[in-house]
């Protein structure tokens, strides 16, 4: 089974395809589990990278698109939120709402909708690069087409 019949991955693939037929899953060679392995694969810059991260928010889950060169503010999360208690979901909690393992968890394609805040941050980018489902897949994606396909909100959510 090659990793792109793997449903997590597909699952990824035919919300991309929906979006834009020319949208694809790219094959990585080494691991792209973290931000900087993910930027050493695609020799990009980690801040390109998109970290899709869930924190339980009072009685749902955000999904926060973080750039990979900075770090997620909860302080920030909340006041964008104009909630009082966050937390970073657990890997069970975020597979049970997105169908991804932590290391291969994709901006889009969850299982739950999830409200999304974007970090304002990655605006500095042309090409921004995504999970697929798998911790050697991702997809290309420009900040704009971002936004439109995750439905997002753009906040400043980083330290």
């Amino acid at each position: 089974m090659t990793l792109l019949n793997k449903e997590p991955v597909k699952r990824v693939d035919k919300f991309l395809k929906e979006f834009d037929q020319k949208q694809k899953i790219l094959t990585l060679n080494l691991s792209a589990r973290t931000a900087s392995e993910a930027a050493a694969s695609l020799s990009c810059e980690k801040g390109a990278i998109i970290k899709s991260l869930v924190f339980k928010t009072e009685n749902s889950f955000t999904l926060c698109l973080v750039a990979g060169d900075k770090r997620a503010s909860l302080n920030k999360i909340k006041k964008n939120l104009k909630i009082q208690d966050a937390s970073m979901a657990s890997a069970d909690e975020v597979k049970n709402v997105t169908g991804f393992t932590i290391g291969g968890v994709s901006p889009i394609a969850h299982l739950e909708t999830l409200h999304c805040i974007i970090d304002s941050s990655l605006k500095r980018f042309k090409d921004l690069y995504g999970a697929a489902g798998h911790p050697h897949c991702v997809f290309r994606i420009n900040f704009k087409d971002l936004k439109k396909i995750t439905n997002g909100t753009i906040g400043d959510i980083t330290e």
